[in-house]
């Protein structure tokens, strides 16, 4: 989830699918600007109208979607169904929850506002017109995920899809405008050129799942509007074996969350760093992890995806210090294929480490100090996903009060993101904000509260002349 935003197509798959104007984004744009000023987006009728209409959009199409998946990188079967199946779970688990997150919320009052009948109500409402600025790396998942925040919070929506998604891409023009009046949901397609005009526009809220430096553009376009954004970013996520870890388990979960989706995904683990007096065995398994996953051949082997395109692969391989190749490392850009690849020894100094990889690659590092380990990390940028296997509670309990991530794992990797009653988001340089059921509703609405007083019941020393009693009465906004 944190790739440029922009990404050269793949070669071999053409170039069939027409950029959307500049006008007609902008007149999508000031077409659900007007209608969410109708309040009819409010209802929950609608909301629950739009998420059926998402789940009807994917089941009845559900493989041209997963092919199309497919046809763009994801070609491990596992990997395009979910792509497909994520969404509609996702959509379906809004709806049954969705009555329940719309309910207003009592808040506690002072004592003596209670005692007279007074009343705090905190509403949800939605902010409006909302961009989500989508990667390449979750053909669905990814835009269709947040678009099921935007729209169960009742914000319509205008996806501006990745370019180099080129299959995906032409499903979803093809299909939204089938399904969704454009005034409620819609979807575009352009280059950088589009996105700089399009955050212009005074759109009510801005979604970027993409990189750093993009996620800096999104800020300073925002700024002028001061519109609220919610960034999932990036960043080189560690994952910490320490000397008590069930090895082989360790090797075969770090190895499986840094190479499925072909390494192209925002919580991989960045690097395993590995106590000195386990290392070896470490790297040893992590070799035999590989091939127990992948088989010897995994270029044929169909559980194995590629990367995006031939100029992600030439990036990734420029990576490769072939004296510290251990397993891998052998490359073909034209088929868009990069080894499952392991390196090590590993130093911090070393070019692979300087920022995400988002590709295949297992950097190992070594470690003698769990203190001085944790200083290390805490100089970098914070990242997405922090990991730590390990059987010693205290090392754990280390590890993760004293390193910031957004969110993570023990003796495990990635899976956290797939569980919906958890929120999902970076912290610092990997983003603001967090999604996921009631965490995507709250961050896609503006929570408003309200005081209500019965219209008889005056607060009498609110009122001057301020006499030595009614200041003291005072103190009583602060008696809960």
């Amino acid at each position: 989830m944190s790739m440029p935003l922009k990404a050269k197509a793949n070669e071999s798959q053409g170039d069939s699918i027409q950029f959307t104007s500049w006008g007609a984004a902008e007149e999508l744009f000031r077409k659900q600007k007007a209608y969410f000023d109708t309040d009819a987006t409010k209802a929950y009728e609608w909301r629950v109208d739009q998420l059926d209409r998402l789940v009807r959009m994917l089941k009845e199409n559900y493989q041209r979607f997963a092919d199309a998946s497919r046809e763009d990188f994801k070609t491990a079967s596992q990997e395009n169904v979910f792509e497909v199946s994520a969404p509609i779970a996702t959509s379906e688990f809004a709806k049954s929850q969705l009555k329940e997150w719309m309910k207003p919320v009592e808040a506690p009052l002072p004592k003596f506002l209670a005692k007279s009948g007074h009343k705090g109500m905190v509403y949800r409402e939605p902010y409006g017109v909302t961009l989500i600025i989508c990667p390449f790396n979750g053909p669905l998942l990814l835009s269709l995920r947040p678009a099921v925040a935007a729209l169960s919070a009742g914000n319509p929506c205008m996806l501006k899809l990745s370019e180099a998604l080129l299959a995906t891409d032409e499903l979803l023009l093809e299909l939204i405008p089938k399904y969704f009046k454009a005034e409620a949901f819609s979807a575009v397609i352009g280059a950088r050129e589009t996105v700089t005009n399009l955050l212009k526009l005074p759109f009510d809220f801005l979604f970027l799942t993409g990189s750093v430096g993009v996620g800096k553009v999104v800020m300073r376009a925002a700024a002028e509007n001061l519109t609220p954004v919610l960034l999932e970013l990036g960043g080189q996520n560690p994952a910490i074996v320490d000397e008590t870890a069930n090895v082989p388990d360790a090797a075969k979960k770090i190895v499986w969350g840094a190479m499925t989706w072909g390494g192209q995904w925002c919580t991989s683990p960045g690097y395993a760093v590995v106590h000195e007096s386990v290392a070896e065995d470490f790297v040893g398994e992590c070799k035999k992890a590989v091939v127990e996953l992948y088989g010897p051949d995994p270029k044929s082997n169909s559980d194995y995806s590629r990367v995006i395109s031939a100029a992600a692969v030439k990036r990734l391989a420029s990576l490769i210090d072939p004296k510290k190749v251990v397993y891998g490392g052998k490359s073909d850009a034209p088929a868009r294929y990069l080894d499952p690849t392991i390196l090590y020894p590993i130093s911090w100094s070393d070019k692979i480490m300087e920022d995400e990889i988002f590709g295949p690659l297992l950097p190992i590092l070594t470690y003698s100090q769990l203190g001085k380990l944790i200083d290390k990390i805490k100089s970098l940028p914070k990242p997405l996903a922090g990991y730590v296997f390990s059987r010693n509670q205290q090392t754990i309990d280390r590890v993760l009060q004293s390193v910031s991530f957004g969110g993570g794992a023990v003796n495990q990797t990635n899976v956290f993101l797939f569980i919906e009653s958890m929120p999902y988001g970076g912290v610092g340089s990997s983003g603001i904000g967090n999604y996921y059921g009631k965490y995507g509703y709250d961050s896609l609405t503006h929570a408003k509260s309200i005081l209500l007083s019965p219209p008889d019941v005056s607060i009498d020393h609110l009122f001057p002349p301020y006499t030595k009693e009614k200041v003291q009465a005072l103190n009583q906004w602060f008696e809960y």
